[in-house]
């Protein structure tokens, strides 16, 4: 009967998410009406405390400054001159450009931390310079918004942060669990554009750039390799916390505003206050998290529901399988926060209980997140590329372009569970 009960209130919480109730407001509603149910107004009174520990973790803190670390690096102009370092070495290859995009997106995602930021921010950079030279439109807007996805992946990235704060796991290892299989997906990436253009009679490369020329544009992608190497450096080698790491970023990414003349008021108001609109969006959304994670641990949910899954006699790859569907359906209807906060309280305690490193399993939930950007009818990234469009073309070109990363992330997410080692053997050397 409880299990009933589960998936009730489950199925009552998108129900109200997909009626355009927010996230936050959802997950709140579902958290309380549950608590109440069980144990009536007295549950009321032990929210209160949940909320106050929520908002005094100092590891939180660490989100506002990866978020303003990357507004302060874009609206600086870094990624722009980033691009052009980057077409110079590497538009010489079958595809072009669209190398680009991936390789942008890669070293973009490791300064940002967010998906749509680094979809919005290269899609913008480089769709004027696409479709002047006549690109196919549906390679280059998939490439971007697939590039895109690279933003929760490689660290850092607040999704692991969102992740690590619900479970009680390391974010230090969480972002070093992710550099190898963000790599090794944006390599893959660029090998479908290199297998696609060699095939294509209309393949289009860059005209080659001068050696002197390629090597002066080096210090164009000095400054994001810098603020990654202070950020990972720091946590590997344990001289800073999460947080400290995130404040050591914001340090460099205001040298590096200041040292291209870009640092005025104007634009550390902007940042400060896109930073704010994002930060208070997560941290409802945390919130409210928290609040259902009470309900679901007084009542015992969790444990019960692993009782029910393990009573069928799954394997743990069976399990892991089941859930590449699972999240692969809710990705087409739900945003990656949403589905993020909406599911761990429930999944994490059945991966755990069958033996699945909990390190592991934060890079496999990125990686599914990270499909459902990209995944119609409700894929942001789709969204986000087709939105910074200018010539008013169809939807369809976004989707068919991307379709094939879908195919892409979903083999590498079977290569991740055959070979957890991708994922698990950085972290492990800390």
């Amino acid at each position: 009967m409880t299990v009933t009960y589960v998936f009730f209130g489950f199925s009552l919480m998108l129900g109200l998410m997909f009626l355009g109730i927010p996230i936050a407001a959802s997950m709140a509603a579902v958290g309380i009406l549950g608590g109440m149910m069980a144990y009536g107004a007295p549950f009321i009174n032990s929210i209160a405390p949940v909320i106050w520990g929520v908002h005094n973790d100092n590891l939180l803190t660490s989100i506002p400054l990866f978020i303003l670390m990357g507004e302060l690096l874009l609206r600086s102009g870094i990624a722009d001159r980033m691009f052009g370092a980057l077409a110079a070495w590497l538009g010489r290859l079958p595809g072009g450009l669209l190398h680009t995009n991936i390789g942008c997106s890669a070293v973009f995602a490791a300064t940002s931390g967010s998906s749509v930021a680094t979809a919005a921010t290269i899609g913008t950079v480089a769709l004027p310079s696409l479709k002047k030279r006549g690109y196919s439109m549906p390679m280059s807007l998939g490439s971007i918004a697939a590039g895109g996805t690279l933003g929760i992946l490689i660290p850092p990235s607040v999704n692991m942060i969102v992740y690590g704060s619900l479970t009680e796991t390391s974010i230090g290892k969480l972002f070093m669990a992710g550099i190898i299989p963000g790599l090794l997906l944006s390599s893959l990436f660029m090998g479908y554009i290199l297998v696609k253009s060699l095939s294509s009679a209309d393949s289009i490369r860059e005209e080659k750039v001068p050696l002197q020329i390629r090597l002066r544009l080096l210090k164009d992608l000095v400054p994001p390799g810098v603020v990654f190497f202070i950020v990972m450096g720091s946590l590997y080698s344990g001289v800073a916390t999460t947080t400290e790491s995130a404040a050591l970023g914001v340090v460099a990414s205001l040298f590096f505003a200041w040292s291209s003349k870009k640092l005025t008021w104007q634009l550390l108001e902007h940042c400060f206050i896109q930073t704010a609109k994002t930060t208070g969006m997560i941290l409802l959304i945390i919130t409210a998290a928290f609040i259902l994670n009470l309900t679901i641990s007084l009542t015992g949910i969790a444990d019960i529901m692993t009782e029910w899954i393990t009573s069928f006699g799954l394997s743990q790859m069976q399990m892991l399988l089941i859930l590449v569907l699972f999240y692969l359906m809710l990705g087409m209807f739900m945003d990656v926060l949403s589905m993020m906060v909406a599911t761990i309280p429930i999944t994490f305690p059945m991966v755990v209980a069958m033996g699945v490193d909990p390190i592991w399993f934060g890079i496999f939930i990125v990686l599914m997140c990270e499909l459902g950007l990209i995944t119609p009818p409700v894929g942001m990234n789709l969204f986000v590329v087709q939105g910074i469009r200018t010539d008013n073309g169809s939807m369809r070109d976004t989707i068919n372009g991307s379709l094939p990363y879908v195919f892409i992330m979903l083999g590498f997410g079977l290569l991740l569970i055959m070979l957890p080692e991708i994922a698990t053997w950085l972290p492990n050397l800390m």
